[in-house]
């Protein structure tokens, strides 16, 4: 029989280590960000793009649910890499009022620049609340473009042989994907954004192959170690973080986001993803 007094100690030791997770997910996890190194091979890659590095940033939510410090800090961290192209896949903002765009624009300024190309798209968050005010949608566009910052709205655009197709948000008001789809070019070199992979499910892509890189699930914030994370904003349970194989010419990478909804995190830190340009036959 347990004794009363180990009893004790055992749960004021359960509670201890309890109280230990609950500081490390709320104070420490959230704002330890990671730098993750992927290879991506691209069909039709022009050779001189060959080693060329592609940063990936997603989900920063300026606003009231982040440390602006910690996102000034990582962004300027990002931009030492010095990397060759950019990329943002959506949700700039959590927006609360107008000094939010006060605090992108700060964001911006330190945020990375791609040496031969900056991109980006809008997710829900971009849209406000209930992702139905496009004229915050308008506001964020204009921000990125005065820093130099592509956006593309159901567009694509072609950079020193590198075609960034710009798909915008799934749950916004601009979402008509086959305007930008129905001129896809196999033959050319294609990296797709699209902010929410649900997406990726629907029958849009007209025969689209190639490597599609989103955010908007935060990875789940939260998961226990070989479990799925318990709860995520989409409808396919897959699509939880890193590179997924769809299985029909398509790889999809979900980032894990810079930011949160809530300042809480487990085991999904926080990201930034480094991507190396490589010839797909470069793997035989």
């Amino acid at each position: 029989m347990v004794s009363r007094r180990r009893f004790l100690k055992g749960a004021a030791a359960l509670a201890g280590t309890g109280a230990i997770m609950g500081l490390y997910s709320w104070q420490v996890e959230p704002h330890w960000l990671e730098f993750v190194h992927k290879r991506m091979p691209v069909a039709n890659l022009p050779k001189p793009l060959v080693g060329k590095t592609l940063l990936q940033l997603s989900d920063i939510h300026v606003g009231p649910k982040v440390n602006q410090k910690y996102l000034l800090d990582a962004v300027a961290k990002g931009t030492s890499l010095n990397p060759d192209f950019v990329v943002y896949t959506g949700d700039f903002i959590h927006f609360e009022n107008n000094d939010t765009f006060l605090d992108l624009k700060k964001v911006l300024q330190k945020a990375p620049k791609g040496a031969l190309g900056t991109y980006a798209i809008l997710g829900n968050h971009d849209y406000g609340e209930q992702w139905l005010d496009a004229e915050i949608a308008d506001t964020i566009t204009d921000l990125l473009t005065q820093e130099g910052i592509t956006v593309l709205r159901n567009e694509q655009q072609n950079i020193h042989g590198l075609n960034i197709i710009g798909i915008d948000d799934y749950w916004g008001t601009n979402f008509f994907p086959k305007n930008v789809l129905k001129q896809y070019d196999a033959s050319q070199a294609n990296i797709a954004l699209c902010h929410n992979p649900d997406v990726c499910d629907l029958d849009v892509w007209n025969g689209y192959q190639g490597w599609i890189l989103s955010g908007h699930t935060h990875g789940g914030q939260c998961k226990l170690p070989l479990l799925e994370p318990p709860i995520l904003p989409v409808q396919n349970p897959r699509y939880s973080a890193g590179e997924i194989d769809l299985f029909d010419g398509r790889t999809l990478y979900i980032n894990r986001a810079l930011g949160h909804l809530h300042q809480l995190r487990f085991n999904v830190r926080p990201e930034i993803t480094v991507f190396t340009l490589e010839e797909l036959n470069s793997f035989g």
